[in-house]
């Protein structure tokens, strides 16, 4: 018997603008798997049109990386 876990995003992508108070912001979580075969969680989040910021955070697997999601 397979027990399948309930399906949850991998990736969300968010956005708030608001011209009037000068708003523009992006925020961005996502789960990958890096070239070492660790599950990694990875947000960024800044202005729009720019880099922004990034943390990067590595579990042992996806289940682990999705509960911190």
């Amino acid at each position: 018997m397979t027990i399948q876990p309930k399906p949850s995003p991998s990736a969300v992508y968010l956005r708030r603008i608001d011209p009037t108070q000068n708003i523009s912001r992006f925020y961005s979580i996502r789960i990958e798997k890096d070239l070492f075969g660790e599950w990694c969680l990875i947000r960024q989040w800044g202005r729009i049109g720019t880099i922004g910021r990034t943390r990067r955070d590595g579990f042992p697997d996806a289940a682990q990386a999705l509960d911190a999601m």
